[in-house]
């Protein structure tokens, strides 16, 4: 049993985990991808706890909630050997978002999903991002389709999905506490996905 007293400061744990991420760190022209780090939190649950940006994810979470799911994403990285990425803007440095693949228990199909911070929003973020994830995920994780549910009203992610060549697949049903939303699984496969690239 630890004892309390024995715990690892907080500032030596964010610097061990800032230096110890586990997984892949993947650059496109202005971001860095890479697992979720703990100095990430603060910015993770101003993302979660934003009306605005969180109204197709979910809906707002407190700060409680939103630290369980970053450490969600961090465990799917440490068990499964992929999750969502925390997103860096390279100019800054700043945290803007996560995307990335996902595919929780009962999900529809294999995700890459995306969710970005309103101040990266109107910047090509989410696509430059979304590109380079699922590029990611068909040459390390042997996936052969890639899926993206999206609620029916959210035109930007709509757009961000045709974007890429995605096209509408079906209805999804996720698992709760989402049984109730009304989403649609857009996607393609992988042949799809590298014919249009060359």
């Amino acid at each position: 049993m630890i004892q309390s007293d024995k715990l690892v400061p907080n500032s030596y744990a964010k610097t061990v985990s800032a230096a110890h991420a586990q997984g892949p760190i993947v650059e496109t022209e202005r971001l860095i991808l890479r697992p979720p780090a703990i100095q990430d939190f603060d910015s993770w649950a101003e993302f979660m706890a934003d009306p605005e940006a969180t109204r197709f994810l979910g809906g707002v979470q407190p700060r409680s909630i939103s630290w369980r799911g970053m450490m969600a994403v961090a465990g799917s990285w440490a068990l499964l050997g992929y999750g969502m990425f925390s997103v860096i803007e390279k100019e800054t440095g700043k945290w803007v978002g996560r995307l990335g693949p996902w595919k929780p228990e009962g999900w529809p199909g294999a995700e890459v999903g995306y969710g970005l911070a309103r101040s990266a929003w109107g910047k090509g973020y989410a696509k430059e991002g979304v590109t380079a994830s699922i590029n990611w995920a068909f040459e390390n994780l042997g996936w052969t389709e890639i899926i993206h549910c999206i609620d029916v009203k959210n035109v930007a992610s709509q757009r961000v999905a045709k974007s890429i060549g995605s096209r509408v697949k079906g209805v999804a049903k996720l698992p709760a506490p989402y049984e109730l939303d009304q989403l649609e699984v857009w996607g393609q496969s992988r042949e799809e996905w590298y014919a249009t690239r060359g």
